[in-house]
């Protein structure tokens, strides 16, 4: 079952309880756990708003509340892993492909600084790894706590209220269901085009 499948079950079959706790948790997860780099956290976070517009007993307010509590938490996690076992806590978890991820997200923070905290919240796998490259680098704490609210404000919020008032649109709304699944469905799909496009660059640096 692919994650767009498991989360159109899971929304459609559970109460609101168990939609905040599923919806928190992926944004924590993918957030504040290297090994979750791979969730479509754009896609989902859409997908939220339009099916708590189409549901009468999911409450708007509490959703994106829930979300950004996720979404800062996840990032002071990883910034605190960063800054306590720096380099040594993404080597535990070396592979290639993580080394590229490493590298991509050095290079966004090297160019943006106290912004690549906020812009990296809309990168897909960037975002997993810039917490821990802050703490790496030692960002100011301040700073990084500053960025991280209004990146948790600008794309957990964002995100989740632009697909609930796009469910507003007649048209939207009766395909909710649809449009929110195809958002999980292209981000999964992009995610594997980039992943074999590393596969291949790897495959030519090695010959």
């Amino acid at each position: 079952m692919s994650i767009a499948d498991w989360v159109q079950q899971y929304l459609d079959t559970s109460t609101p309880f168990f939609i905040y706790v599923a919806l928190g948790a992926i944004v924590f997860i993918e957030t504040g756990i290297l090994i979750a780099f791979f969730l479509p956290g754009d896609s989902i976070l859409f997908a939220a708003g339009l099916i708590a517009a189409t549901r009468d007993d999911t409450n708007i307010v509490f959703l994106v509340t829930i979300i950004f509590i996720a979404a800062f938490l996840g990032d002071q996690v990883g910034y605190v892993l960063g800054r306590k076992y720096g380099r040594a806590y993404l080597e535990k978890r070396s592979s290639p492909r993580i080394e590229r991820m490493v590298k991509r997200s050095e290079d966004f923070y090297e160019k943006y600084g106290w912004s690549a905290v906020i812009l990296a919240r809309f990168y897909p796998w960037i975002r997993t790894f810039m917490p821990p490259i802050a703490g790496i680098g030692k960002m100011n704490y301040y700073g990084f706590l500053t960025s991280n609210i209004l990146g948790a404000l600008m794309w957990g919020v964002g995100l989740t209220l632009v697909g609930f008032y796009a469910a507003s649109i007649p048209v939207v709304k009766n395909a909710a269901y649809v449009i929110a699944f195809s958002f999980i469905a292209l981000s999964v799909v992009f995610g594997f085009r980039t992943w074999r496009k590393d596969r291949r660059d790897r495959e030519a640096s090695i010959t």
